[in-house]
């Protein structure tokens, strides 16, 4: 088989690149990115640039990339691109005959926006941090009211912590919304040692399979893993898995109040960084979709191997011939 891999600059993309090269899948992977010293694209059987997500020749490109190549299954291994897979999926695979791993439009826009992610687990009666919009004053001043703080100010859209403060009182407030527009103020839940990253794979409206993983952060990724059964907060995730109703994988970060409720605080509707790690403990989720795509393979439940995965830096050596060679 022939699985394009978009994205071979961005942890997540590189992430799927290792998933499928640690399976039992007999694959050629093409790797796609904009930039030709993108490290994924030197790990993969072949290597095209592409135009950035909001270049107009973007869909022109993949159009044409596709028509070479003919995948049998389109990974997509960055966020800027998401939206505009999810909203071309069905036409791109009657054109192509191709799968393209993404959800619908819907998912893919609750969890772009960490204000709407707030907003789809209060829509379905489910734990999150209490939220309020940056600019709405009256929301904030209800939120304060109910959690008091310290409270975190983020984003409504970004990812590795950039741009994420914890303020402590209303000076700290002010100051880290002072100038800036499309924040979210919410509920700070838990502490950094009880914070997880977990997946799940959602096919035919059923959550199929789950892992869950505790987590420790640098500079927004997860640089140590710790994995185990979990099981009250597998049933938990499942439950979310559910409710989002995704196609294919969905990604919940959360950290757990006083009582053990996890209070999701992002949703990526896609795989994530932490994916190679989870192949690691034995959830290979790359494999798992795949087969499912291109076989109708079931997805069974997989044991983990309970254990520590640590992150580490690594470096590689490119011929010069080869980058020239990216197409």
């Amino acid at each position: 088989m022939k699985i394009l891999v978009t994205g071979a600059g961005a942890v997540l993309g590189q992430g799927i690149i290792k998933a499928l090269r640690q399976s039992t899948l007999d694959c050629r992977v093409i790797a796609a990115d904009p930039n030709p010293l993108s490290s994924g694209l030197y790990w993969a059987d072949g290597a095209y640039r592409l135009p950035f997500a909001d270049d107009p020749a973007f869909g022109d490109r993949i159009h044409q990339l596709l028509d070479r190549e003919r995948p049998d299954a389109v990974l997509v291994g960055t966020d800027v691109e998401l939206s505009w897979f999810a909203a071309e999926r069905h036409r791109l695979e009657a054109l192509f005959g191709t799968h393209v791993l993404v959800s619908d439009p819907r998912v893919v826009a609750i969890a772009d926006d960490k204000l709407e992610t707030a907003r789809f687990f209060e829509s379905v009666g489910l734990p999150h941090p209490a939220s309020a919009a940056g600019e709405d004053k009256e929301g904030v001043e209800a939120l304060i009211a109910q959690v008091g703080f310290p409270l975190v100010v983020k984003p409504r859209i970004g990812a590795r912590s950039v741009g994420v403060s914890v303020v402590h009182d209303r000076a700290g407030l002010a100051s880290a919304l002072e100038g800036r527009g499309g924040l979210v103020v919410q509920q700070c839940v838990g502490s950094a040692d009880c914070e997880y990253t977990a997946s799940t794979l959602v096919f035919d409206g059923e959550v199929q399979a789950s892992i869950v993983m505790r987590r420790d952060l640098r500079d927004g990724n997860t640089y140590r893993a710790y994995v185990a059964d979990y099981p009250e907060l597998n049933d938990q995730v499942r439950t979310l898995g559910r409710a989002l109703q995704p196609h294919g994988p969905a990604n919940f970060q959360f950290r757990t109040d006083a009582d053990g409720t996890p209070r999701v605080f992002e949703i990526n509707a896609r795989f994530s960084g932490t994916t190679p790690l989870r192949a690691m403990a034995g959830f290979n989720e790359v494999e798992m979709c795949v087969r499912k795509l291109l076989h109708a393979t079931p997805i069974v439940q997989p044991p983990v191997r309970p254990g520590v995965i640590l992150r580490y830096w690594d470096e590689m050596f490119v011929p010069q011939e080869r980058i020239d060679a990216v197409r």
